[in-house]
């Protein structure tokens, strides 16, 4: 069985990030790997110095969950499906990899509906 990777990549660009996110997870335990970067024996504190990108996790949606929902349609460009389920499953990173800046502006947003938001 060949595989056809330019499907697989077309498929890939039409996914949702929950979907890539879910797909990453099912072949992690379907073939017992991790996706995660292999970590250098560095001290915790040059990794801290290091550390140039930020996930940003949202950890409670809190009471006003549909503006949670609202807020997390706005700054990640997902559906609204996709939204909810993002905020119903929490925790959950809203977006991962961004700057400090862009975290903290995200995280700012979040909290000023009502959710509860960690920077990793």
């Amino acid at each position: 069985m060949a595989l056809d990777t330019e499907k697989i990549i077309e498929d890939l660009k039409g996914a949702s990030i929950l979907e890539l996110n879910d797909l990453v997870k099912a072949i992690e335990d379907e073939f017992d790997v991790t996706a995660a970067a292999p970590v250098a024996a560095a001290g915790a504190g040059a990794e801290a110095a290091a550390k140039s990108t930020y996930d940003v996790e949202l950890t409670e949606a809190g009471q006003e969950k549909v503006k949670v929902i609202k807020a997390v349609r706005d700054l990640t460009g997902l559906g609204l499906k996709d939204s909810k389920d993002l905020v119903d499953g929490a925790p959950k990173n809203v977006k991962e990899g961004v700057s400090e800046d862009e975290a903290n502006d995200i995280k700012a947003k979040l909290e000023e509906v009502g959710a509860s938001v960690t920077l990793k």
